[in-house]
């Protein structure tokens, strides 16, 4: 009698690597976040040294700070470039969440809940039409939303001019419902005697909410199939049209978000504000370990990416540094992390 011995299914080279058996130290290596993690540690080692102000608890909570107000947009734009596309309309259209909240609650005399009601609506709507007009046109999202971009910052500008005379929005500080906002969105927890933003426990639930979806829903199998090859992704049933606006509309609900911490921290608004923000948004998922070809990433990556923006942003200044260097340092690290997610990813690869 003949036995039939079945060998256990070896990945093939075109196979998908997260369904390959790997050792636990190939999987580590896989890990899209890695490289931000090492130079997050490293990053900390090296100011923990040269800036003696920087281990200050007052110090950290502002590097935490800072890192949430960059890295709650970095979640969207993270998930939104492993799905393959880009929005670069993501700075302004904060700008533009929060002119709408105080510019409507103040004309109107509304309860401010009105205007963040009002600001939620129209700005998830901006995503929704960003996530049409790619699908609709097949142009490439770079061109889509920087058009966007375009539009919104004039917006921004003339729409705020026509109302108040002036580039700013009124301020929005006496009006009914601020304190309840602000305690949403602006306010600050105090654990041991240490003054916490409430934006950093906002940003780490949005990486948790972002990460779970990612790693446990089949959302999260579509936005990387979507990302890889969306050709692939559509012939075996992913909706990637729905996937792609549903991303833009992620992208535009942290811009919200962040436009409401905007209103409720300042209580008045500048209509030029978030120009250039989107880019920092990109190299904060970047550093994190997001390829700009899609399909490869994570949301906690793209959360270490913008711990090492806060702790570069204010890092430089307890060091005492000249702050023009913040850009250079921030373009460098961004060329070294692409090149590092290039090499680990390409080596992986062929160790699979």
């Amino acid at each position: 009698m003949t036995h039939t011995v079945t060998e256990p299914p070896v990945a093939g080279p075109g196979a998908d690597e997260r369904l390959a058996r790997q050792s636990p130290l190939r999987r580590l290596l896989g890990r899209p976040e890695l490289g931000a993690l090492l130079g997050a540690v490293a990053l900390f080692v090296f100011f923990s040294v040269v800036a003696d102000a920087f281990l200050q608890t007052g110090s950290f909570s502002t590097v935490l700070y800072a890192s949430s107000t960059f890295g709650i947009m970095a979640v969207g734009v993270s998930l939104l470039m492993i799905g393959g596309e880009f929005d670069l309309s993501a700075g302004v259209m904060v700008t533009s969440a929060a002119l709408i909240a105080a510019l409507t609650a103040y004309q109107f005399t509304l309860n401010v809940w009105a205007g963040v009601a009002i600001s939620l609506v129209l700005t998830l709507a901006l995503g929704m039409v960003n996530g049409l007009l790619y699908n609709w046109t097949k142009l490439p999202s770079f061109i889509i939303t920087l058009a966007m971009f375009f539009m919104l910052a004039g917006l921004n500008l003339g729409v705020t001019k026509a109302l108040t005379g002036n580039v700013a929005s009124d301020s929005v500080r006496d009006m009914d419902g601020f304190g309840s906002a602000r305690a949403i969105f602006a306010s600050d927890i105090t654990i041991l005697d240490v003054r916490v933003k409430i934006t950093v426990f906002w940003w780490l639930l949005f990486v948790a909410i972002a990460t779970w979806i990612l790693l446990r829903t089949r959302i999260g199998n579509w936005i990387f199939a979507a990302g890889g090859s969306a050709a692939a992704a559509r012939a075996v049933g992913v909706p990637v049209a729905r996937v792609k606006i549903g991303l833009f509309m992620g992208v535009a609900f942290c811009a919200w978000f962040s436009g409401m911490h905007l209103v409720f921290a300042f209580a008045t608004v500048q209509s030029g504000e978030g120009v250039g923000n989107e880019f920092l948004y990109i190299i904060c998922a970047v550093i994190g370990g997001c390829l700009l070809t899609g399909g490869y990433g994570s949301a906690i990556g793209a959360a270490i990416g913008a711990f090492i923006f806060g702790m570069t942003n204010k890092g430089i200044v307890y060091a005492e540094w000249n702050p023009d260097w913040f850009r250079f340092f921030l373009g460098a690290m961004l060329l070294i992390a692409t090149v590092v997610n290039l090499v680990v990813r390409r080596r992986v690869e062929r160790a699979s």
